[in-house]
This record gives C-alpha cells, structure tokens and sequence, in this order.
C-alpha cells in the first residue's frame, strides 16, 4: 500500500525567525524541520480562545441562539485564527440556559466543524457576585446560588457538554458545589467576586484551578489590603485568565500581573461579545444593554459616563500584539498565552510538534504597525480552510 503523501506546510518560526516546514498527514503533524523557502509569514499553531460569547453579530447569549448562528461563529474564530474555542454562556434563567446548551449540542451533532472547534461549553454564571461592580454587565435578576441539581440539567439537555464553569466562591454552598463539579471532569473557575481569601482558599481546595479574566470582574476602586485580585494573584494553584485588549487592563497593571502568576500560569482570553468585529457606534447588545462601541475596540455601557466595560470586542490575535506592545514580551511567549497554555485546558492542544493535530495559522505581525495580525492562511485537522 502506497502511504499518503504529506501536505507541505510554509512558515517562519516565531521563537527563532527561521524558515519552518511543516509535514502534515492524516490530520496531523507528521514532521517539522528547518527548510529555506520563500514564504514571509510566521507559522503557529490555531489560537484558543476559552471565551467567547460572541463576534461579528453572532450571538451566544442573545436568547434565540440558533444551530446556524453557532456554525457561523466557528467561521468567524477561524476567519480570526482561531482553531478551537468555548461558546460562553453568561449568567441568565434556567430555562435560557438549557436551551442554549441543547442548541450548542446539536449544532455539534449535525456540524464536524462545530464538533472538531467546540470540545466543550464554558458557563459563566450565573452564581457570581449579585453587587454591582463584581458582577460587571451580567443581569443581576438572574444571579443565584450554586445549586448541583442545575448544573445536572445543564449537562441531561446537553450530554454532558458543559466543561467549564465560572463562579463566585462567596457563597455558601461554594466548596461542596466546586468539588461536585470537579468530580464530574469539570474545570472550575473563579471571577465576578468580592470574595474574602479564606473563600477563595476554600474554592482552590475543593479544585477551583483558573481565575476567570483576572484583574476585571471587581469594584472599580479596590483596597491595597484586602481584595480577591491579590489572593488570587499569590494562589499559585490557580492559573489566570487576562483580557489583552488594551482596555480592560493598563499596561502597567498587566506586566505587575504577568510577573506575579508568571508565563506558565498565564493565558489570554478575547471575552468578545456579538458586538466584536463590528462598525462603531452605539448598539442594543445581549451583554449590558445599550452599549457604546469606539473605534479602538472599546466596549462600555450606555450609562453616560461610559466607566464601565461590557465585555470587550476584540478577537484573540489583538491580544497577543497587545502582548508584544505593551508588556515586551516576544512574539513567540505571546502566542504561547493563546495557543499552547489554553490548550492545556482543552486536552493539549495548541502544540506544534510530530503527532499533534495540524491546527496552525500562518500570519503577517510588525510590531511597529498598529493593529491585529493580519490571518494569511487557517488549517484544521491539515485542511487549509482560510
């Protein structure tokens, strides 16, 4: 039997800046070397994105989802590099949720790209902090308590499909709940709270693992002694979400950050919404209602005072020239935050090495020019798609 030919893959390495052929064959990556060739474009695997709850007028949240809209979300992450993400449901009823859940499932069942780029759903909500401030753009008529038997419906409509959770471990019934979960196969996550460092150390005991976009989700003014943001900055048993859009963390901030959890406990998420990717302007928006999108990206509520974010409309690749810009790291520890450090939460994806599926995006990035990364090519599963 004559073995498959491999496919060619073209590419410059961000980590050495030298010309990188990549073998694909059946799906994977059958082999990588140094070759010289002519193609100017970086090479890296697909970005993962561990938040999205929308982009492009694509919504996730917006209480009509339907199988078509989560098809053409998967389009739109690839058009942006992406190559696996998790559709973020946020705080809402039980009955929105569930029917949610079971669109997602099914989208899943019906499309293979919907399948190969969902491994699972990431629930945020809706037992989050009920204050103002904490709770950010999430409707607090619909924050409640962790309760298990909520969570088992989420996963009877979908088969099992929620993998992710985000919540405040305030409450009460937190511990008990996080460790049913975790026991289930299930990440759990922190944000959206106000919660003490006995709380918070309680949740990392019972398997909490990952502060959710850390830095946001809490009062406006914090204190310099007691606040969520630095026990959870010193838990080294938990890792950090960060949204690098340039507006939900100032540059300062962010490198205090990045140097208290450290690169390896580190990874970016675009938290975009359905306004992500469209015109500026002023929009009725699933996320915080009336809503204000500027012509840098910024997303923030209709309140007139404009203080407040509603989520951000950025896709992932933004965030890592927001990386290179404004925190010096290199090109290649910033793709390292948006493929392989989020790929260890979606079964080790986001790895470029012999035998791993051949999720790659080859693009154009100058630091100097403003600006995301330009996408010049998208593979998924050794298909070129893009």
């Amino acid at each position: 039997m004559t073995a498959t030919p491999a496919t060619r893959v073209y590419g410059v390495d961000p980590a050495t800046g030298r010309p990188m052929v990549l073998e694909l064959r059946g799906g994977l990556i059958h082999a990588l070397h140094s070759e010289p060739h002519d193609v100017t474009g970086w090479l890296s695997p697909g970005l993962i994105d561990l938040q999205v709850n929308g982009f492009a007028g694509h919504d996730m949240n917006g209480g009509s989802l339907t199988v078509q809209t989560v098809h053409d979300l998967a389009l739109a992450m690839l058009a942006c590099g992406v190559t696996t993400f998790l559709p973020t449901l946020i705080t809402a009823s039980q009955v929105q949720l569930t029917q949610a859940l079971a669109t997602i499932a099914q989208a899943r069942r019906e499309i293979a790209l919907v399948a190969r780029m969902v491994p699972y759903v990431h629930v945020e909500g809706p037992s989050i902090a009920p204050e103002d401030g904490p709770r950010g753009a999430h409707p607090a008529a619909h924050v409640r308590p962790p309760v298990l038997e909520e969570f088992l419906e989420w996963q009877a409509v979908s088969g099992g499909l929620v993998g992710m959770v985000t919540l405040s471990p305030h409450w009460l019934q937190a511990p008990a709940y996080i460790a049913a979960l975790v026991a289930a196969g299930v990440h759990v996550a922190l944000g959206h709270t106000d919660a003490t460092a006995e709380q918070i150390t309680a949740a990392v005991d019972a398997g909490a693992g990952l502060s959710t976009h850390l830095g946001n989700g809490l009062y406006a003014q914090i204190s310099r002694r007691r606040s969520p943001l630095w026990t959870q900055l010193v838990e080294d048993r938990l890792c950090a979400s960060f949204i690098a859009d340039g507006h939900h963390l100032a540059a300062e901030v962010f490198k205090v950050m990045l140097r208290a959890k450290g690169l390896e406990r580190s990874l970016i998420v675009s938290d975009a919404t359905a306004i992500g990717g469209m015109p500026a302007g002023r929009y009725d928006a699933s996320i915080g209602g009336m809503v204000n999108l500027s012509g840098d990206g910024r997303l923030s509520l209709n309140d007139g005072k404009g203080e407040y974010l509603a989520g951000a409309a950025l896709p992932l690749f933004a965030g890592v020239a927001t990386l290179v810009r404004q925190t010096g790291l290199s090109l290649a520890d910033a793709l390292m935050l948006a493929t392989r450090n989020p790929g260890r939460w979606v079964g080790g994806r986001g790895v470029l090495a012999a035998g791993q599926p051949a999720d790659l995006v080859r693009f154009e990035f100058n630091p100097d020019t403003p600006g995301a990364p330009r996408v010049a090519g998208v593979w998924l599963d050794g298909s070129q798609m893009i």
